[in-house]
């Protein structure tokens, strides 16, 4: 993140997000993914505990090259975006139409 390598192993457990989370941003850029989360100061401070250098510029020169070069991964990070809110909707969608219709005019 920001440039800096971390390692979280020990942090995996105590993580409050829980280890998932971490695990799918292992070995990856994960700037945005934290700041999309809008951590607190006490997460930003625990976070020197756990690193460990600076990303070398050959890396960070990789992965921009890759992100402009492949666009799967610009489309795979907008459609879980999607799914985020798609998929509750739908459910919350089928939660009205089922209470409308089934629950509600058995309890009249």
């Amino acid at each position: 993140m920001h440039d800096k390598v971390y390692d979280i192993t020990k942090f995996l457990e105590e993580h409050p997000g829980g280890e998932e989370i971490l695990l799918e941003q292992a070995g990856g850029y994960a700037t945005e993914a934290f700041e999309d989360v809008g951590h607190s100061s006490d997460a930003r401070e625990l976070m020197k505990d756990y690193l460990i250098g600076d990303l070398a510029k050959e890396d960070k020169e990789k992965q921009i090259f890759q992100e402009k070069s492949n666009p799967y991964l610009t489309e795979q990070n907008s459609g879980s975006s999607w799914s985020s809110w798609l998929i509750p909707l739908g459910l919350a969608v089928v939660a009205a139409l089922v209470y409308r219709f089934v629950i509600a005019p058995s309890s009249s």
